[in-house]
């Protein structure tokens, strides 16, 4: 019996039974697809890519070579992982103790960028537009079109929805050089004030 797929999928991947891919995804060499997780539609996961049992991708996340995507994580629509970037879902773990009831979960919001080799540190969620700089260390929350690097990771600017640095004015009001989308400052927070 033969099942036509919406999605592409190399042949050396491996997509296990019970998890739902969505319309127009493609699935790259030894990439594995666990049970009961759920990938959007329009969706890229490069080569070497692990996504484990009931994680949830929204549609367009695109994920590069080498990522692991554990138990707990959830990804909204539109999200970049970079290469090799990490995610883990324990805080504490022990070969020899079974921590599976323990998975702390974290969840990427809309438009979201992980750079190469970054770490997100389980229970730490990152929010809308957030960018990650390559190698960081995430082990708190991070704000929305907030801009952090380092290690551990801090935050020293904010980015717009194009990832571009915001350069404030004394009113706090910033333009995205790219697409000229308008964003305010208010206390420690961003919002776009146009569209």
């Amino acid at each position: 019996m033969s099942h036509k797929h919406t999605y592409f999928a190399h042949e050396t991947a491996v997509i296990d039974e019970g998890c739902k891919i969505g319309e127009g995804t493609k699935i790259w060499h030894f990439s594995h697809i666990m049970p009961n997780s759920i990938i959007g539609n329009n969706c890229n996961l490069g080569q070497n890519v692990v996504v484990s049992p009931n994680v949830k991708l929204g549609n367009n996340v695109k994920v590069q070579n080498n990522v692991s995507i554990y138990t707990g994580v959830i990804c909204e629509d539109d999200v970049f992982l970079g290469p090799s970037m990490v995610f883990t879902n324990v805080i504490n773990p022990r070969s020899a103790v079974n921590r599976k009831n323990e998975f702390k979960p974290t969840l990427v919001k809309k438009g979201a960028s992980i750079g190469a080799n970054a770490t997100i540190v389980c229970g730490n969620n990152i929010g809308e537009y957030a960018l990650i700089g390559a190698g960081a260390v995430v082990t708190k929350e991070v704000l929305p079109y907030a801009l952090v690097v380092g290690n551990p990771s801090k935050q020293i600017g904010w980015v717009s929805e194009y990832g571009h640095r915001l350069k404030f004015n004394k009113e706090g009001v910033a333009e995205c050089p790219e697409n000229h989308d308008i964003y305010k400052l208010n206390n420690k927070s961003v919002e776009k004030i146009n569209s």
